[in-house]
């Protein structure tokens, strides 16, 4: 009988999960008319559990926000008293020569749908990042173009949206004619007017006597250097750009590069796939080429490669291929895609930093607070556990706060047969670049008190765990190039999608195993791992993901960081589990979700009709969407 019992128990259990997981979160959909301050929020998950019939007013067609937008600023450190003792003040930027266009501000909510689905993996909270706004697609997208016409400068696409309040926006944003911004002339003017605090200290001009009081008070002061970064988006000649694309690309640059005094500068990588077109030896070719396939006011941000030049940059042969399983070329985009990153680092050694990017990629949120969140986080993490807790989701309702998830990893390191990662991994090889004497940990991993790493900028940051690909049925895992088949396959390391923050000094490193070596791996697979051998610090940032459906908590919590077989592992066979997230390779659900967030219908389902039927256009809080293979539905 007690057999018996438990055999009942198991399948009760099992029968519960699966009833959960066919519950469907509506909650999303719920519009600016729901929207309450985040002491009121209750979210959906939250209510299913505890049986709260979701509030009646949810259901009357009220599309008016109870709640006035306000403009966001996450830039108010670099005005600081704090900031300005030890930085050059930041120059103000603007969109014309004759500075006479300001940068717009962008818009958000503070408050929350009632009812909206909260985050199922990763957090707000442990990322500094706000999660009491939401965005609706006027406050985000509006001040770039979005809602107004044409002959205004703006791309409409707004014609039969919900707009209720939407006139408060305007009010505080003037709309701009963006017909004649150069971006890349923008970008320029703005370093030129900053490069001070770019510059070191013994390349820096001395104060004027005309500085203001503040400056020049200090003037005998050291000032600290900034760091440049590297925004990169990698696309291709003959790609479809649409309307849409181009607001988000003003969004970076605007965010990023303009409003930061040009702490970014945003470019575009574009692949030439004819390799007859000679390019490289005909500038009319280059320019013409450019023209043809990138919209005008992205011109002079647009840098040209061909797999050609790759082939010639990084000859052959690779030698002693583990496995090609896709059977392409290695220098082709497929299995080469890091190689003009690579190059591209090395024609631009200005920056500290680099962001590869995907056209693919949306962001509800304001990218500056994303990314100065996201890095100065992922500073402050110490290397004891590091690459054992990168493996993971972090799910706060399983885990706890970040310290018991950290007391947790290191149980599970203390009880396993498995060396922790400390410093640079030493395996059997023919040879490689000899690891740098900084990587060596100072002191034992079980002498470490979580010192060592806190306060080192990340060389590798990630958006999906860094996982170990011996220990999953992962496709690509094996494909490893260069080095010898006469040793055992090196250790690595993988992230799903190759979307990462890189340091200039991880590409150099990465630069010369590949020329000097011959060595490569698959794209997601060369770049954390070599941050693996060389001792450098790899971060996975463990962001809000989003879900259509209810998992609770223990079972989401088994099948996305515990499969009992290799086989079962959210990165091999068992990615179908992936496809209801808002952030995956292949994710349906983050498509369908931004579509309906710019009020478009879906699987017939949404569009303006249900908008100013039931409670207005969505609001969401900063989400990070891959991939948006589309961006038009229908709005009826």
């Amino acid at each position: 009988m007690g057999k018996l019992h438990n055999v009942c128990l198991a399948v009760m259990l099992i029968a519960l999960k699966m009833l959960n997981l066919l519950i469907r979160l509506e909650g999303y959909y719920n519009g600016v008319g729901s929207l309450v301050p985040k002491l009121q929020y209750i979210s959906e998950q939250e209510a299913i559990i505890r049986n709260i019939t979701a509030n009646s007013d949810l259901h009357k067609p009220v599309t008016t926000p109870p709640i006035d937008p306000v403009a966001i600023n996450p830039y108010s450190e670099l005005t600081s008293e704090a900031y300005l003792v030890d930085h050059y003040p930041v120059q103000e930027c603007f969109l014309n020569a004759n500075d006479s266009i300001k940068l717009p501000d962008i818009f958000a909510y503070p408050g929350l749908p009632q009812s909206m689905a909260a985050p199922q993996l990763g957090s707000y909270d442990l990322l500094g990042l706000r999660d009491d706004i939401c965005w609706d697609r006027f406050g985000r997208l509006g001040p770039y173009g979005y809602g107004y016409e044409p002959d205004e400068g703006g791309l409409g696409l707004a014609e039969k949206s919900e707009k209720a309040g939407v006139s408060k926006i305007w009010k505080q944003q003037p709309k701009i004619d963006y017909r004649n911004v150069n971006w890349g002339e923008a970008q320029r003017r703005c370093y030129e007017k900053n490069k001070r605090r770019f510059e070191p200290e013994d390349d820096r001009p001395m104060s004027k006597a005309s500085e203001t009081n503040t400056i020049a008070s200090r003037s005998d002061k050291p000032m600290k250097r900034v760091q440049r970064q590297a925004y990169i988006l990698r696309a291709y000649t003959g790609y479809r750009w649409d309307d849409h694309q181009l607001l988000t690309m003003r969004a970076m640059i605007t965010e990023l590069a303009l409003k930061s005094g040009g702490e970014y500068d945003v470019h575009l990588l574009v692949q030439v796939r004819d390799d007859s077109i000679p390019i490289w030896t005909d500038k009319d070719i280059y320019r013409r080429t450019v023209e043809e396939n990138v919209p005008e006011e992205f011109w002079g941000i647009t840098t040209l490669w061909s797999e050609e030049l790759m082939r010639l940059y990084y000859p052959g042969p690779f030698p002693d291929n583990f496995e090609n399983p896709s059977g392409s070329p290695i220098h082709g985009v497929y299995r080469g895609a890091h190689f003009p990153l690579f190059w591209f680092a090395q024609q631009h050694p200005e920056y500290d930093f680099y962001w590869n990017w995907e056209m693919d990629l949306r962001y509800t949120g304001h990218y500056y607070e994303f990314n100065k969140k996201v890095t100065a986080w992922a500073k402050e993490q110490p290397r004891k556990g590091l690459w054992e807790r990168n493996t993971h989701y972090y799910i706060p309702n399983a885990h706890g706060n970040w310290t018991d998830f950290t007391k947790t990893v290191e149980n599970q390191i203390l009880e396993s047969s498995e060396t922790p990662v400390w410093g640079p991994v030493e395996f059997e090889n023919s040879g490689i670049v000899p690891p740098s004497p900084e990587s060596q940990p100072p002191r034992a991993w079980l002498e470490d008190n979580y010192d060592w790493g806190v306060g080192e900028d990340a060389d590798y940051i990630s958006f999906n765990p860094l996982f170990d690909p011996s220990k999953t049925n992962w496709v690509f895992r094996d494909d490893v190039d260069g080095f010898s088949t006469a040793y055992p396959i090196p250790p690595r390391r993988v992230a799903i999608i190759t979307v990462a923050r890189l340091s200039k000094k991880l590409l150099d490193i990465a630069h010369n195993e590949t020329y000097q070596y011959r060595h490569t791996m698959f794209p997601e697979m060369w770049p954390p791992t070599i941050a693996l051998h060389h001792g450098l610090k790899g971060v996975f940032a463990p962001h809000p993901l989003f879900f259509n459906r209810v998992w609770p908590v223990d079972y989401l919590n088994q099948v996305f960081n515990y499969p009992e077989t290799p086989e079962e592992s959210v990165f091999g066979f068992g990615e179908h589990n992936q496809l209801g997230s808002s952030f995956y390779y292949n994710a349906g659900f983050s498509g369908a979700l931004w579509r309906r967030w710019l009020g478009y219908k879906e699987n017939q389902e949404g569009g303006s009709w249900f908008e100013l039927t039931n409670t207005g256009r969505m609001c969401l809080r900063s989400m990070l969407f891959h991939p948006i293979k589309n961006e038009r539905g229908s709005a009826e």
